[in-house]
């Protein structure tokens, strides 16, 4: 049976992406995007990889529910979300729709306990069927992957540096997605209490201090990874305990070199790599790459999409394809 998905925000860099990887799974058909800048105009028109006949609309907070779709994502701008939720909420309440899965991209609901974080690779055991999903945050995805498989050794805060293309910053216009002013330079922003910093501390119950940047290259971000041991490590053992963490995670991939943001464009996957000691091996240094629109928020909700209606969690993910690549 397809379920129908809706997207809220469908303009983005990010509601693109999510209409594409729809458009290409099995099981799930779009149910409406709403756009108010493309209102009316073909779907088609727009997102190639889309054939339907499928219009932008601009619906209220309040019609979301009338339009019943089974899923609902929602890629909006930081404290958005709370309007729609509400609308569907009180549907809900009232009798006059049914309860879809929500998934909200935005860090509105990241930390409330009544939803699920869906970075399955690390939570995926704590889902139990809630229709409530909160994506983690590109940035913070990434993080949390680096750090999870060293989490029992950090001796204090761990220390990542991150850089990320300017798509990351959205659509409406700002000096950190002005490719002028980009030009040639790195803009450093929010240094200290960033959201994906809250976001990392919290989910992985460690203190975590972020540095964000942004760069000229419209895609993708790194994150080097500064660890402090609480005991020296010998690199073979640091390298092992990423390589079982993720033995069975098609979606987070273990290099021998640090990877390159150039790399990772267009891909679904994390990439975490070299890994090196200090000299009294009691710090690590590993760096993670991952396309910030893709594995840092698109994929990632299909991921968590599959999860909640029962399909294998990479349906409609070229897994497959990206390993005979990166084989080749």
């Amino acid at each position: 049976m397809t379920a129908t998905v809706g997207i809220v925000g469908a303009r983005g860099h990010v509601g693109a992406e999510l209409i594409r990887l729809i458009a290409g799974h099995p099981g799930f058909e779009l149910g409406y995007v709403s756009s108010r800048e493309l209102d009316g105009q073909r779907v088609s028109d727009h997102i190639e990889a889309y054939r339907g006949d499928l219009r932008y609309s601009a619906p209220s907070h309040e019609a979301l529910p009338a339009l019943a779709a089974d899923a609902v994502v929602l890629a909006l701008p930081n404290g958005k979300a709370g309007l729609c939720v509400d609308a569907f909420d009180a549907a809900v309440a009232g009798g006059d729709a049914t309860d879809p899965v929500i998934i909200d991209l935005s860090a509105d609901y990241r930390f409330d306990p009544d939803w699920y974080y869906g970075l399955p690779e690390l939570t995926r055991g704590r889902y139990a069927g809630q229709r409530r999903i909160s994506n983690p945050g590109c940035y913070a995805t990434a993080m949390q992957l680096a750090l999870a498989p060293m989490l029992d050794l950090l001796a204090g805060p761990a220390q990542c540096f991150g850089v990320s293309g300017y798509s990351g910053a959205g659509t409406t216009p700002s000096d950190k997605n002005d490719p002028l002013k980009l030009r040639d330079n790195l803009m450093p922003y929010a240094l200290t209490d960033h959201v994906h910093e809250r976001e990392v501390s919290a989910q992985l119950g460690h203190d975590v201090q972020f540095l964000p940047h942004v760069a000229p290259h419209f895609r993708g971000l790194t994150i080097t990874a500064n660890m402090p041991l609480a005991r020296p490590l010998e690199p073979d053992e640091a390298v092992a305990r990423y390589r079982r963490r993720y033995a069975d995670e098609p979606l987070v991939r273990i290099v021998e070199q640090a990877p390159w943001v150039s790399r990772i464009a267009g891909r679904h996957h994390v990439e975490i790599g070299g890994f090196t000691l200090s000299p009294d091996r009691r710090r690590l240094v590993a760096v993670a790459t991952e396309d910030n629109l893709l594995k840092g928020a698109a994929t990632q909700a299909l991921q968590n999409l599959n999860l909640a209606f029962g399909y294998d969690e990479w349906a409609g993910i070229p897994v497959t394809e990206q390993a005979m690549e990166q084989d080749a």
